[in-house]
């Protein structure tokens, strides 16, 4: 083992997917690793994030499936009573065999667990909250980013979506400000669940960072659910009505002066830079708090990075995760060269049915390239058909040049979460359409439509 005049060879700032992938990672490789968390391991993701949410979109998507197996036949009551307490016990549960799963594996990989906030007082030495000093050779910021609230009067009167996992029943009327992902997947959770959603959307469309069309499908959808839907909303305030429980929203335009029982903010995300010494170190901060780095995630300072949410790149766990080990088999595992490829990521928004998309756009594609073709496939999954159903599936590959390399998959149906995976592979390694076509197709599916396009 290489030995230093540090305490550590790594210290880790941020206990969440990011930071104990860098930390498992570092230490797998024999080097001495301290990570300062002073809250519950795991992060957003685990706690506040993905594993909860995708739990409560699962009880919503049983929501659904139980209306259309009454449609079909099924002696099912017209209202189904769901338990929120029951479910958050399941949910808890889980969340908690995931904490101990953390726990035990710092344990066996020998990683100094400080429950305690850190904050650099040069490039190599951090300050833990009870003002113990330790020193590290590499030091990895791994802290994460928190929802944020507008700058606008009664703000405080509105919650953000992590108060979302505080809820123990589905408010009645509930609006929604955003039209982000969060937004959306709040939105068809709560309505699912048994609340009245509004989403107030300042653009007008839902989802700028997905395929317009399908993010036009999937608006569709949401209104057949019973979502309203206000585009090119201008949020103004927020008052407490004069019955004291509920809260009033007021707009720039005045379209919309009605009152919610709860009132969402799913506006973006801000990096948790704050209160780290980090200016004062010489560590650069964007404008939305996210520290600057480098395509090596180094940051101005070359002993300290940055990886994650913090590094304001892309806000998804698995990228977390490999970011962090491409840089540990960097810094410790003899791989000079190994860094993240940020090109063809796939990411899912677990909207109700799921939106996915892998690669590029058809507007990224046309700016890029001369020769661009799009295919597309709009249908009624098989069992929405059968319990005549109202909601539709989208489906959509852009290919490029004489070969027709396929650059960019998109899919808004059911199962388009487990479908995308396998066809993301497909993507990297630089599928062509007509490798596509050679695919024999599995009959009766949704994904079959992606090699009959």
């Amino acid at each position: 083992m290489t030995t230093t005049s540090h305490d550590y060879d790594l210290i880790v700032l941020g206990g969440g997917s990011g930071g104990l992938a860098a930390a498992f990672r570092a230490a797998q490789h024999g080097k001495r690793v301290a990570m300062l968390e002073p809250d519950e391991l795991g992060g957003t993701c685990v706690n506040v994030g993905c594993v909860p949410k995708k739990a409560m979109w699962l009880a919503a998507d049983l929501a659904g499936r139980i209306g259309l197996a009454r449609t079909m036949g099924f002696d099912v009551p017209l209202r189904p009573v769901l338990s929120w307490k029951e479910l958050i016990v399941h949910r808890q549960g889980y969340i908690e065999n995931i904490h101990v799963s953390y726990r035990k594996r710092l344990d066996e990989t020998g990683v100094v667990r400080v429950p305690r906030r850190g904050r650099l007082l040069d490039a190599h030495t951090v300050e833990c909250s009870d003002g113990v000093r330790i020193s590290g050779e590499h030091i990895v910021l791994a802290t994460g980013a928190h929802p944020q609230r507008p700058d606008i009067p009664g703000a405080d009167l509105g919650l953000v979506s992590d108060d979302f996992f505080n809820l123990c029943d589905a408010p009645a009327q509930v609006a929604i400000v955003g039209g982000g992902y969060i937004a959306v997947e709040l939105a068809g959770l709560l309505q699912a669940l048994g609340s009245r959603v509004t989403l107030l959307v300042r653009g007008g469309r839902l989802l700028d960072r997905f395929d317009g069309e399908l993010a036009a499908q999937l608006a569709d959808n949401l209104c057949h659910q019973g979502v309203r839907i206000q585009f090119d909303y201008r949020l103004r305030e927020l008052q407490r009505d004069s019955e004291g429980d509920r809260v009033r929203v007021l707009g720039h335009d005045g379209p919309l002066d009605s009152v919610f029982d709860t009132v969402f903010f799913a506006i973006g995300r801000r990096g948790n830079s704050q209160d780290m010494g980090l200016e004062q170190v010489g560590v650069q901060i964007g404008e939305r708090g996210e520290v600057v780095v480098d395509e090596w995630q180094t940051t101005s300072v070359p002993s300290v990075y940055a990886l994650g949410d913090l590094a304001g790149k892309e806000g998804l766990t698995p990228v977390a995760i490999a970011t962090a080990r491409h840089l540990m088999d960097r810094l410790f595992g003899g791989k000079p060269q190994a860094k993240m490829d940020f090109n063809n990521i796939p990411s899912v928004v677990f909207s109700h049915p799921p939106l996915g998309k892998v690669g590029l756009g058809e507007e990224e594609a046309r700016l890029q390239f001369d020769d661009v073709r799009v295919y597309h496939s709009n249908f009624r999954p098989m069992l929405q058909a059968l319990a005549d159903g109202t909601q539709r599936s989208m489906f959509k590959l852009v290919c490029v040049g004489p070969d027709e390399r396929v650059v960019g998959v998109h899919l808004l149906g059911e199962a388009a979460d487990e479908i995308l995976q396998g066809f993301a592979v497909a993507v990297k390694m630089g599928a062509t359409k007509a490798q596509f076509d050679a695919t024999v197709a599995i009959h009766p599916t949704s994904a079959e439509e992606i090699v009959l396009m």
